[in-house]
């Protein structure tokens, strides 16, 4: 049964589509890349967010990574993957979620923004961060990312 929630109807037995920002810098140690926490379950996540309207998915990636992490910056049009998983949206209901990776070269990181209370930010090597996320499919993402084949 559909129900509402931020004010969007989500059909659980649906796949519900997101889209989601990788951010990254090139520095002396190579690559790194920005995760974050959830706001609820605490979990190591990359900023992601539901589709905006007259927005495309490369411009509501930006937008998600602007307002959680406080990064800007040149973001991909071209999507590098999809993964998906399971977003709880109440005690009792969750649906499964597709999610659209755009990669962002970081060129600024703001020191105040509007999510910085509810979330803490962690730079770290792709390794890394493939280790700390949950999602596998994420995981290889950031994995075989390679900015330089964009």
């Amino acid at each position: 049964m559909p129900f509402l929630t931020d004010k969007k109807i989500h059909d659980p037995a649906r796949v519900q589509r997101q889209f989601a920002a990788l951010p990254y810098v090139r520095n002396g140690d190579g690559l790194s890349v920005l995760l974050l926490t959830s706001r609820e379950t605490r979990r190591w996540v990359i900023p992601k967010g539901w589709p905006m309207k007259k927005r495309t998915g490369f411009e509501t990636a930006e937008i998600e990574a602007r307002q959680e992490v406080g990064v800007t910056g040149a973001v991909s049009r071209t999507p590098i993957g999809v993964y998906t998983y399971r977003k709880r949206l109440h005690v009792f209901s969750s649906v499964i979620c597709e999610v659209e990776v755009y990669p962002l070269a970081v060129s600024e990181q703001k020191m105040k923004w509007r999510e910085r209370a509810v979330r803490q930010l962690v730079w770290v090597s792709p390794q890394e961060a493939a280790e700390r996320v949950d999602e596998p499919e994420l995981a290889a993402l950031i994995r075989g990312f390679d900015p330089d084949a964009l």
